[in-house]
């Protein structure tokens, strides 16, 4: 299995559908090097840990920021991405913040409850989905930024020891197959 299946499959299990601009970028990661610097500011990589915490935070299960998911979003859009999904993704850093002080007064994304965080990101997570329904989208247009944030939030907490351990079921070395699990409403999908 190649890692593109692999993360196909792991996106199935998360209930969600990863970009093809994020399919792409994990097939052509090289590690070589930081190539947006604005995405190693200690003020972007505090921003992105709470933007990640909002969109998984800790509940009884460790949040986002328990499995560094900002790291692995750094590494992954510095690393993977090109210039142009980099520009999309840095820009809707910028215009989470600038939608957070038109909403709430002035006041930065870093500044406003997780209450307001959260009413937030929902607000910009509908935006997202209209942008992906619109007609007239061509298939060269780029992701909306913030499916670059959500895709990658769960991506690195999934695959992560928090996130495979404490919220997902995991079998360290799997066993033969049993076709036929009982599952009851509320028990954590397999990782």
């Amino acid at each position: 299995m190649n890692r593109r299946d692999a993360i196909r499959n792991v996106a199935i299990l998360m209930g969600t559908a990863l970009s093809a601009s994020t399919l792409s970028a994990l097939e052509g990661c090289t590690s070589s090097g930081p190539k947006n610097y604005t995405l190693q500011t200690p003020e972007t990589r505090t921003l992105l840990a709470e933007i990640a915490e909002t969109i998984i935070p800790e509940t009884s299960t460790p949040g986002a920021k328990a499995a560094k998911v900002e790291d692995f979003i750094l590494v992954m859009v510095g690393d993977c991405y090109d210039e142009k999904a980099q520009k999309v993704f840095t820009d809707g850093l910028d215009k989470v913040n600038e939608e957070s002080k038109k909403k709430f007064s002035g006041k930065s994304f870093m500044d406003i409850t997780p209450e307001q965080r959260t009413e937030l990101l929902t607000a910009i997570d509908k935006e997202r989905v209209e942008y992906n329904k619109r007609k007239d989208k061509k298939p060269e247009d780029p992701a909306h930024y913030f499916q670059y944030m959500k895709e990658l939030t769960l991506l690195g907490y999934f695959t992560s020891e928090p996130g495979a351990t404490k919220a997902l079921r995991y079998v360290a070395v799997p066993g033969r197959f049993d076709g036929c699990v009982p599952y009851k409403k509320g028990d954590k999908a397999w990782a």
